[in-house]
């Protein structure tokens, strides 16, 4: 689930806490609603009734806050970084740096929120049972206990971005040995039931209840997130589907060991309309290494004419390069790590047999998910050295390389 971080309010387990903005707002309507309630309820205790709605509205976040600890703790003990817990209109949100191995430590961690609001549940009931029903602290208990008990039945409906949708990929993923398609399954579960509260959500505000607005905004917040875990998993999958030889493109020359470097420049640099993505260099047939065309510039023009290509050639072996069969998850991993232009695939047998630049990677993943691209947007985007920040792509293609194999085909 995606979420902006806001205010950082201190750190539980090492683990920085956040709280959005959203969440005063929905501190100051619990606190007036669990009030005004009370107010008519318990006439006897008007005095305290205020005081106890803001309280239980802070226990509630503070039962919320648990819920995540719960799926970050197991989360770490897998050996996963939590970023960041985060508190906001709709509840909380743990941000973890990779998802679990295996489908089985992937239930754990999506169970261990709704196991701690249960267990929760269980706790809160027990103490209040423990103290007079006429004391404030026993309601307040117990309405505590009853709302834990609320959120982890809600957390359990089986579509993203709940915990019930985490639970239901884990299910498909084991049975189908398909990480991909248990997100599918997820987000699309999500996503129908998004719809069923937003149209649940509009008929019961149209009998007169106030209720129906907040299920019809749970039900598209929840669409929302679906949607988006959906398109991820497009996106993760096409990474890990994709090779580098489908993004490659030809755009390079193929120059001879022992032309000089003024008739390279000459004809290559001179009077060329356009310059290719790289140039390389063969000898005898075999190439032998990459030509930046900038090392001309720390040659003296009066060696020009007495240095061949072959000397300013760079091994292949220290370029960022990958095979026509990597991935292309692996294809953004490599070129991002040695901070390239661009990216060179070689053959099986160590030829050059194309370059891919992050324009490139944009044009296939375009043409593989159907989205729109014109002829300038290709342009700019093989121009810039970055991706659209959006896309998160590298985030996304370090992920996909944990399941390349196996346990994501």
């Amino acid at each position: 689930m995606g979420m902006g971080q806001g205010w950082q309010v201190g750190r539980v387990f090492g683990i920085p806490l956040y709280i959005d903005r959203s969440w005063f707002l929905v501190i100051l309507l619990f606190t007036f609603l669990n009030g005004s309630d009370w107010q008519d309820t318990y006439p006897q205790w008007r005095a305290l009734v205020w005081p106890m709605g803001f309280g239980v509205s802070l226990l509630l976040f503070a039962s919320v806050l648990l819920h995540e600890l719960g799926h970050s703790l197991v989360a770490r003990s897998q050996g996963i970084t939590v970023r960041s817990i985060t508190l906001f209109l709709f509840g909380g949100v743990a941000a973890i740096e990779r998802e679990s191995n295996t489908p089985g430590q992937a239930f754990q961690v999506a169970i261990a929120g709704p196991l701690v609001s249960f267990a929760l549940f269980v706790l809160l009931q027990g103490v209040a049972v423990l103290l007079p029903g006429d004391y404030p602290l026993h309601e307040l208990l117990l309405y505590l206990a009853n709302i834990n008990f609320v959120l982890g039945v809600f957390n359990l409906l089986p579509g993203l971005p709940l915990d019930g949708g985490q639970v239901l990929k884990a299910a498909v993923w084991k049975f189908t040995g398909n990480r991909f398609q248990g997100m599918r399954w997820a987000a699309r579960s999500g996503q129908l039931l998004g719809w069923l509260a937003i149209s649940f959500g509009l008929f019961v505000t149209l009998l007169g209840s106030g209720n129906g607005l907040w299920l019809g905004l749970l039900g598209w917040f929840a669409l929302q997130n679906a949607t988006l875990y959906n398109r991820l998993s497009q996106l993760q999958e096409a990474l890990v589907t994709l090779t580098a030889a489908e993004a490659m493109t030809r755009d390079f020359r193929v120059i001879e060991g022992t032309v000089s470097l003024r008739e390279f420049a000459d004809r290559y640099l001179l009077l060329s309309d356009r310059q290719p993505t790289g140039y390389f260099v063969a000898t005898d047939g075999r190439y032998c290494g990459y030509l930046d065309s900038q090392a001309l510039n720390h040659v003296e023009r009066s060696r020009w004419e007495v240095t061949p290509v072959a000397e300013l050639a760079v091994p292949l072996r220290a370029i960022a390069t990958v095979k026509e069969s990597d991935s292309l998850a692996k294809t953004i991993c490599t070129l991002e790590e040695q901070q390239q232009r661009f990216i060179t695939v070689l053959t099986p047998a160590d030829a050059v047999a194309g370059v891919i630049d992050r324009g490139d990677i944009l044009v296939a993943l375009a043409k593989r998910l159907h989205w729109q691209l014109g002829k300038q947007d290709i342009q700019r985007l093989k121009q810039e050295r970055h991706y659209p920040p959006e896309l998160q792509l590298l985030e996304l293609a370090k992920t996909a390389l944990q399941f390349e194999g196996p346990m994501a085909q």
